[in-house]
């Protein structure tokens, strides 16, 4: 296990190290994005797996702006006031998306709790329709906030069929309040309900490293199951900078294989659990697995 320097500091162990690869997919995915003027939370969030991700030419398109109206603990997205929605991001995003030539994109957002009447959802529904509009062949995933529980906006999502419908926990329910003090645990699971009651493919997704215990990730993951949650992923939360939470411990990769085969026995059809798994991580071959015959 990582030794500390002093007490709360962890030395990053060996199985975290990113390899840093800068290929031609790479630069094509970035030169693409930018050209369109789109944010990625792999660049906004500093995701570990953007090298590899962009290096296959798989990204998540950031829309709604890149400046969130919460302030969670974990994440490296800037907070403030955002500017005025973007009406035409949707078909940018639709452009880039072909351009790319993609056949599965995931396409999140910050929380926009500033838009009151909707929190977004009507720049969401028309991305997601664009995308199937002008990209044929490409399955849409969608990470969303929880538009305050809002049910018309969940709807409007609902109405526009993207392929997976995915809101993340983020954390086990008794440290929710420290790690995501705007949101509410409870108001995840509703909207996780509401859409799989929709008849969404439904999927969700924490971090470890935050306070919680092994025991506690196995309840969680039995919790999911319960709500026939789809696909789940559990990966080693980072600290971005030291303004945010600390990293309470640094997850050995069997243990999180050892996630992966509770989960699996829970009732959940895909688990994604390694140190380095975000909740797109790998989420084209996820749809693949579930739209082969027999599942």
């Amino acid at each position: 296990m990582p030794v500390a320097d002093k007490p709360g500091v962890l030395h990053r162990p060996a199985w975290l190290k990113i390899r840093l690869k800068t290929g031609t997919g790479f630069r094509q995915t970035k030169s693409v994005l930018t050209h369109q003027k789109l944010a990625t939370v792999c660049e906004e969030a500093r995701c570990p797996n953007i090298y590899e991700c962009w290096g296959r030419k798989t990204a998540t398109i950031m829309i709604l702006g890149d400046t969130c109206t919460r302030a969670c603990g974990f994440c490296a997205v800037k907070t403030g006031r955002p500017a005025n929605a973007d009406q035409a991001e949707p078909f940018r995003t639709a452009m880039a998306v072909k351009e790319m030539g993609l056949k599965h994109v995931v396409i999140t957002s910050v929380d926009r709790d500033d838009l009151k009447n909707d929190f977004g959802a009507e720049i969401w529904a028309r991305t997601i329709e664009m995308i199937h509009e002008h990209v044929g062949n490409c399955t849409v995933e969608v990470l969303t906030p929880d538009f305050q529980g809002h049910l018309p906006a969940l709807l409007k999502i609902f109405r526009a069929a993207p392929e997976v419908f995915s809101h993340n926990v983020e954390c086990i329910e008794r440290i929710s309040k420290i790690v995501r003090p705007q949101s509410d645990w409870q108001r995840s699971k509703f909207v996780l309900k509401t859409a799989k009651e929709a008849g969404m493919v439904t999927k969700s997704g924490m971090m470890v490293g935050l306070g919680e215990t092994d025991d506690e990730v196995l309840a969680l993951m039995k919790e999911m199951a319960d709500l026939n949650v789809d696909i789940f992923t559990i990966g080693q939360y980072l600290q971005p900078t030291k303004s945010h939470l600390p990293v309470e411990r640094f997850v050995h990769p069997d243990t999180f294989r050892m996630y992966k085969e509770e989960g699996i026995k829970s009732g959940l059809k895909i688990v994604e659990s390694g140190p380095l798994v975000r909740s797109s991580y790998h989420a084209d071959e996820q749809i693949k697995l579930l739209t082969k015959p027999g599942n």
